[in-house]
């Protein structure tokens, strides 16, 4: 399992943008499922972006248009593009890597960065 680790979380106001990384410890190319996450205290984690060969790239309807996922191969890096940024987007965000189409899951997670849009 690849090992990941998440950066370029921090503070924000309302209408600014993040970009969020994930580097992984191992090859990961288009034929990997790549997800990213996020999650609030007291609530469950949610699915923000995922990209699998098989179905390409899927967003939540509350990012959509707004958050792009992408990733370099050459730098086994996967990447969150957030813009127009809103206070409900504050959350714990993970990234994630799967070996294969992603109703197969996840293998690997991320240990989070934290993302805070203040109004």
């Amino acid at each position: 399992q690849a090992q990941l680790l998440e950066s370029g979380g921090g503070s924000v106001q309302a209408g600014g943008s993040l970009r969020l990384s994930c580097a992984a410890s191992e090859y990961i190319d288009r034929r990997n499922c790549m997800g990213w996450f996020r999650q609030v205290p007291g609530k469950e984690r949610e699915e923000v972006a995922r990209y699998d060969s098989w179905q390409g790239t899927i967003y939540a309807a509350s990012v959509q248009g707004r958050f792009t996922i992408s990733s370099d191969n050459a730098k086994n890096t996967l990447y969150l593009q957030m813009d127009s940024l809103k206070p409900e987007d504050t959350a714990m965000y993970y990234c994630a890597v799967g070996g294969g189409y992603c109703y197969r899951g996840f293998d690997s997670w991320g240990q989070g960065t934290q993302v805070t849009v203040s109004s």
